[in-house]
């Protein structure tokens, strides 16, 4: 595969605002996770996944705690996810996923940061044809070789497996996310993912320069301040 993703790791945030996004956004993931798939994180592998994500941009135990409690409860907002797809500065493509409890608010906001920037925002499928929809997991291990056998015993379906400084890199398609999940931290005890989620993966990349690059910053700018807004997947090299 030899391709580059978007290693979204949360990095630690300067602000208190920019420490409460963080928490949102990954408080909102965590309930919907438990609330579809249940508040067990033995059970329901999506949702271990994204507690340990949460631990790893720090977000506070509470944060999480009283996501999965607001689970269990059973009522509390009912988000949906929404995607929407385009077309950013010099023939770029962006992919915005959003979780949301009023679609028609959530479509507004994201139109307008399209428009305001000279996008264009188009209908579901408009881009997604050029990213691939792939799990990944990232971790230190200095076989590649033992790994790759690991998840053929499992029967896992894999697209591609990277190893370089110690860290392999294992990409399959996105439906088989728990499977692969399940079989590596069977096979390998104590693993700790350093990437542990599904992508949009461009199959290839653009670079902006200029105005288009000034614009393509504060198309991303404008999306990451909508509350609705998880993850932004696109094909420009930064």
């Amino acid at each position: 595969m030899g391709r580059a993703y978007q290693n979204r790791k949360e990095s630690m945030a300067k602000t208190s605002d920019m420490k409460a996004k963080v928490y949102s956004r990954f408080g909102r993931e965590i309930y919907v996770s438990a609330k579809a798939g249940g508040p067990d994180p033995d059970a329901n592998l999506t949702l271990r996944g994204l507690i340990d994500r949460a631990k790893k941009a720090q977000v506070p135990a509470h944060v999480i705690d009283k996501a999965i409690d607001k689970a269990k409860g059973g009522g509390g907002e009912d988000f949906v996810p929404a995607r929407y797809e385009g077309y950013g500065p010099g023939g770029s493509m962006a992919i915005v996923e959003c979780l949301t409890d009023n679609p028609n608010r959530t479509f507004g906001d994201v139109r307008v940061a399209f428009t305001k920037t000279k996008c264009k925002i188009g209908t579901q499928g408009t881009v997604a044809h050029m990213f691939d929809h792939a799990a990944i997991f990232r971790f230190a291990h200095d076989d590649e070789d033992a790994v790759l056998e690991a998840l053929m015993e499992a029967d896992v379906d894999v697209t591609d497996i990277e190893s370089e400084d110690g860290m392999v890199t294992v990409f399959t398609p996105n439906t088989e996310y728990a499977k692969t999940r399940e079989a590596l931290s069977a096979a390998f005890e104590d693993i700790d993912f350093d990437v542990d989620e599904i992508q949009f993966i461009p199959q290839s990349y653009t670079t902006v320069s200029g105005e288009d690059a000034e614009l393509f910053e504060k198309f991303l700018d404008m999306l990451n301040e909508l509350d609705d807004v998880q993850n932004i997947y696109h094909n420009v090299e930064q």
